[in-house]
């Protein structure tokens, strides 16, 4: 049996925030964890701010910022993909670099 991770205290705080905004009341079983469900629409929002966090990372400045102009790499557009978390898959799109030089590390194991 595998055990969750404790979460800190701000993965719960956002959480708790996140949720205390979705108003569950009368969804139906198929509109929370169906094929075109919350939980699949969540999925990806998630997967597609973490490769946006990496992309960051990666370049080493923030999306829009003048910062990246005539680095020789910058980002360049986004890409669909499918992944493929455990329970389910996904589209997303994945940002892209000039270079084409990123690899998502950290979600890569998933697509």
């Amino acid at each position: 049996m595998v055990m969750a991770r404790k979460k800190t205290a701000k993965e719960k705080d956002a959480l708790d925030q996140l949720l205390d905004n979705i108003d569950f009341r009368g969804l139906t079983q198929d509109e929370v964890v169906g094929k075109d469900g919350l939980i699949k629409h969540l999925t990806g929002q998630i997967l597609w701010c973490a490769l946006e966090a990496e992309m960051t990372e990666h370049l080493g400045y923030e999306k829009n910022s003048s910062a990246g102009d005539n680095s020789g790499n910058s980002r360049n557009g986004h890409g669909e993909k499918k992944v493929l978390p455990e329970n389910q898959s996904a589209m997303i799109c994945v940002p892209c670099d000039q270079a084409k030089l990123v690899v998502f590390a950290r979600l890569c194991k998933h697509c």
